[in-house]
């Protein structure tokens, strides 16, 4: 198996379409299997759509260097090319004087080379500077080949390369011109999240048109010769113990409702759960012994979501006979009384399934980062310390007397320091949790989920 890691000097380097081209590219003629590294949603969904194969992520804040060995592991299972994208520059993390994480992180704990995306535009040498930068910041880090992006012409093109391997003693396996067209799809990927069955008809267009351009700009065989190669690694046996399904659990899984990291089905399939899914948009709400709400974009759907009356109600009757439930983000916004919507001099309000007593409201201040907190013994996540993200423009407004099950250090939730908003065995969070890092919570929640 070959692997290496594609990382940015920066944010807006080009790295997400260098990525999703490369692995559309190899995937037509190998198994590829990818790894996002942060928590995030959206191009992990991209890169599943172009492989196959479910994106996992990996991320050195919230997870353990075995969790992210272990992730790694389990996810390269039958494959023929392991490719990491990176979050942002390859050394921003969450600290200024460590790379915790970062994607340099990432790349020491899993030993791979890192192929540097460098934003080329207006400079030539001194892009060469910025690799010997790179190379001499972490010496620790295997940064193996660059790709050179916004590239403007012969001229530019020849004197970057020279350069940079004068200077920096590695090769340039791709220079991507600046064009129009590359800008145009390079704007619009990472705004709507990949879904299998949905139609994707403009954003396959315009993978196919950074495909065809990265195809004719970047060596694929030359960069392949940089890759690790070896064995698989071997994948312990304590991430994802085999058990057999003795419980129904039914996840939200539709246009609103799409933010999930792949390790949850195997997860929830590792704790005896058959995963049920369910549209709250399309469908009934199915019979099961718990519910998973996850993230998404309900304020795009919020007439559709008003409509289904089965769902809303179906939800708001099990949550008060009991029955566990657990929402994060979206979910959170869905099981409230309603959503109001304001923008353009107007308000629109969509009636939600009123498990709890409150309002969502968007826009609201942006709250982007991770979370740091504790859960409380009989909560339906049970008492445990956690890590996790939050990325959201609304607020959620619950009345005095709410009770909250997470106690937070780092993040703002639902009210500052108070998230996990707590209504007989149902649960809302603005947290989203990792499964992995996180198991023994989702773990808790399917046991409370038999009885």
């Amino acid at each position: 198996m070959k692997s290496f890691l594609v990382a940015g000097d920066r944010s807006g380097s080009g790295k997400t379409s260098v990525t999703l081209a490369l692995s559309a590219l190899l995937s037509t003629t190998r198994a590829v299997q990818t790894f996002k590294v942060g928590m995030d949603y959206i191009d992990p969904s991209y890169l599943t759509g172009v492989t196959g194969r479910p994106c996992r992520n990996l991320d050195g804040y919230v997870m353990s260097p075995d969790e992210v060995r272990g992730v790694f592991a389990h996810g390269c299972r039958g494959a023929d090319v392991a490719v990491v994208e990176g979050v942002r520059g390859l050394f921003e993390g969450a600290e200024a004087l460590t790379d915790l994480g970062s994607t340099a992180a990432i790349a020491k704990q899993l030993g791979l080379p890192v192929i540097l995306v460098v934003n080329a535009r207006s400079i030539t040498r001194s892009a060469a500077a910025i690799v010997k930068g790179f190379q001499a910041f972490d010496p620790d880090v295997d940064i193996r080949g660059v790709i050179l992006n916004q590239v403007t012409g012969t001229r530019h093109r020849e004197k970057a390369v020279r350069a940079i391997e004068h200077y920096c003693g590695i090769p340039v396996v791709g220079t991507i011109p600046r064009t129009e067209e590359m800008e145009l799809a390079m704007r619009h990927l990472g705004l709507v999240p990949y879904r299998e069955g949905q139609e994707h008809g403009e954003f396959l267009a315009r993978i196919e048109a950074v495909k065809r351009m990265i195809g004719e700009h970047v060596d694929l065989d030359a960069l392949l010769a940089l890759a690790r190669e070896g064995e698989p690694p071997a994948e312990g046996s304590g991430v994802y113990p085999a058990r057999d399904p003795d419980v129904r659990i039914g996840v939200a899984l539709d246009e609103a409702f799409n933010f999930y990291y792949a390790d949850l089905f195997d997860l929830l399939a590792s704790s005896g759960a058959e995963v049920v899914p369910f549209s709250p948009i399309h469908d009934r709400l199915p019979e099961a012994d718990g519910y998973i709400l996850g993230g998404g974009s309900p304020e795009l759907f919020g007439a559709e979501l008003e409509a289904n009356t089965a769902v809303r109600e179906g939800l708001r009757e099990v949550s008060r006979n009991g029955v566990p439930v657990y929402a994060e983000c979206g979910g959170l916004i869905y099981l409230t009384n309603r959503m109001v919507l304001a923008g353009s001099g107007k308000e629109e309000t969509y009636e939600l399934a009123g498990v709890f007593d409150g309002e969502a409201r968007m826009p609201a201040r942006r709250m982007l980062g991770y979370v740091v907190g504790t859960s409380a013994a009989g909560s339906p996540m049970g008492e445990a310390a956690f890590r996790g993200h939050e990325f959201h423009y609304t607020s959620v407004d619950l009345p005095a007397g709410t009770r909250y099950a997470y106690r937070l250090s780092r993040g703002g939730g639902i009210r500052e320091g108070l998230d996990g908003a707590v209504s007989d065995r149902t649960i809302g969070s603005y947290t989203h949790l990792h499964p992995v890092t996180s198991r023994g919570m989702f773990a808790h929640f399917v046991d409370s989920c038999r009885g």
